[in-house]
């Protein structure tokens, strides 16, 4: 599989060459589906809490006699069919949200997603990426160069003008090859990475 090698000015200068097997593989996209999702919910906090009808604030009083009012029969006013009572599955904090997701399917959804964004145009190679400061105007300027708006920076190392210009950004990201969540793969328009870390890509997803 040839990828594009990009210079400065965003333009294909060349190409690289890339394992068929990460590359070069075909859209599953059932596959694709359960990787997200999965990797959505097990990022997923429970910090939900509603009152079952034990924990309402309720008088255990019968609120009319039983028969004679033409009503339906009520013992109390905490249950969930009267307003102010409880819930009937309350949500509380102890819920688990996670989805387990085998390794192995792990890393074929992520090379599925890879391939895709090859076959799309949406990946390219770069030699190296980095800003002189930690300016956000000076990454600005180098993407706008480069014609990216969207895009996700997969760098062998983290440089330290690199992530502080990029955080003020909404639409950039800038992550070890480790840290490529397949959300942030799909979110992102474009997606750029460096040559020290196609090579760790490569070995983490052989």
């Amino acid at each position: 599989m040839e990828l594009k090698l990009l210079n400065e000015q965003g333009q294909a200068a060349s190409s690289v060459e890339a394992p068929d097997t990460i590359f070069a593989r075909d859209f599953n996209e059932p596959l694709i589906h359960q990787v997200v999702i999965a990797f959505q919910a097990n990022a997923r906090s429970a910090n939900r809490k509603q009152k079952s009808r034990a924990e309402v604030r309720h008088s255990t009083k019968k609120p009319y006699r039983q028969k004679g009012t033409g009503r339906a029969r009520a013992g109390m006013t905490s249950s969930p069919i009267w307003r102010g009572g409880g819930v009937t599955f309350p949500n509380a904090p102890d819920e688990n949200f996670s989805q387990k997701v085998n390794r192995k399917m792990y890393r074929a959804g992520l090379c599925s997603i890879l391939s895709q964004l090859a076959r799309d145009g949406r990946l390219a190679v770069v030699d190296g990426f980095s800003v002189d400061a930690p300016k956000t105007k000076l990454l600005t300027e180098k993407l706008k160069a480069m014609g990216l708006s969207s895009v996700l920076v997969i760098t062998d190392t983290l440089d330290e003008n690199l992530l502080l210009a990029s955080r003020n950004l909404a639409n950039v990201l800038v992550v070890e090859p480790r840290h490529a969540d397949p959300v942030a793969l799909v979110h992102y328009d474009k997606v750029l990475i460096t040559k020290p870390a196609l090579a760790r890509v490569q070995e983490m997803l052989a």
